[in-house]
């Protein structure tokens, strides 16, 4: 297959994951494999939850509209522009996906496939359904991909590079287990927020989308909070109401009940608002409904510290006020350029 070829059948992809963007599906008569593939993805959406109770259909579909509007002609062009795919030699890249929310494993899919190579994915057992529907919709669109695409239930075998998302814990294992193999292992990250107390109401809204999006559970989720000395959360508070709704999920109810509970038995000071809880702590990864925060005596100390700590940090939301900083709100939805871990994955793949 040619690169245009490829990148042709990611966009039909696109197109046909644009009429499930929201719970209103709106089915395109012209989209290619409608007949095989609608009815039976609109059933898959609404059967996810039952596979992890996480995967709302409210949290699927914002997964595939944030997908369908990355997997355009315009984007893949803009993407692999700067590479050069003319010498790479075909290799089997395995894939040792996440599960912590939905197709949180595509890029890395996406990026093998177009660099040329095989995929061999291991699936999360908490997500083993969305990426292989996708994977069947691409066969159908372009057969030659049967041949390139395998999914893995077993042992990992005869492959030549690794990428492995897990745990810090599970890394070590996979850093131990793949060292002769190059390979990409991605660790515990979090993404954080730097406040200086001018933020609107708008943008603490958007923040919290940042932050209740897929409940919480991604490494582009806000789990920190940088504010100045003296900074009133008041605002804060008041703006994040309007997610109030979460609590009435009971998977995540039953996580903020039991977390600050257990906050509440170490004496810890919290500040509460029914359905999340705010928490001094040096720490980046807070649990489930509950956000760290840390006060700040200056913005160049705070900068040399996020220098100092890139490697546990995803991502960095604030009005301009670090470097490298997003816009609140677009946390979960990256663009097709913007690595995990900032580490160029189609660089990799083409060096293996």
């Amino acid at each position: 297959m040619t690169l245009d070829t490829k990148k042709s059948t990611f966009v039909k992809l696109g197109e046909f994951l644009s009429q499930f963007k929201d719970e209103n599906c709106s089915k395109n008569e012209t989209v290619f494999g409608n007949d095989l593939f609608f009815d039976k993805f609109t059933d898959l959406i609404q059967l996810s939850q039952s596979h992890n109770g996480w995967y709302t259909p409210e949290q699927v579909h914002f997964a595939i509209a944030s997908w369908a509007e990355a997997l355009t002609e315009e984007n893949l062009t803009k993407w692999l522009s700067k590479y050069d795919f003319s010498t790479v030699k075909t290799k089997n890249v395995a894939l040792i996906l996440a599960g912590n929310i939905p197709l949180v494993g595509f890029h890395d899919f996406l990026c093998v496939l177009l660099s040329g190579h095989n995929v061999l994915v291991k699936t999360s057992s908490n997500d083993q359904h969305l990426l292989p529907f996708l994977a069947n919709y691409l066969i159908a669109a372009e057969p030659d991909f049967k041949n390139k695409i395998t999914f893995i239930e077993g042992k990992l075998e005869n492959f030549d590079a690794v990428i492995a998302t897990g745990s810090n814990n599970t890394a070590r294992y996979f850093e131990y287990y793949f060292k002769d193999k190059p390979s990409i292992i991605r660790k515990n990250r979090n993404s954080a927020a730097v406040l200086n107390g001018e933020e609107t109401k708008e943008h603490l809204i958007a923040l919290g989308e940042d932050i209740f999006r897929y409940f919480g559970l991604g490494c582009r989720n806000v789990s920190k909070l940088f504010v100045p000395k003296g900074y009133s959360f008041e605002p804060f508070f008041e703006a994040v109401f309007e997610y109030q709704d979460v609590i009435h999920y009971e998977k995540y109810a039953n996580n903020y009940d039991y977390n600050k509970a257990v906050f509440l038995m170490s004496n810890f000071k919290l500040l509460d608002n029914g359905f999340l809880t705010i928490k001094e702590d040096s720490s980046y990864s807070s649990p489930i409904s509950s956000v760290f925060y840390e006060y700040y005596e200056n913005l160049e100390d705070l900068q040399k510290r996020l220098d100092d700590e890139n490697e546990q940090i995803q991502c960095i939301v604030s009005n301009n006020l670090v470097k490298n900083s997003i816009q609140f709100g677009t946390t979960q939805k990256p663009n097709l350029w913007d690595y995990a871990d900032n580490i160029d994955t189609i660089s990799f793949l083409l060096t293996i």
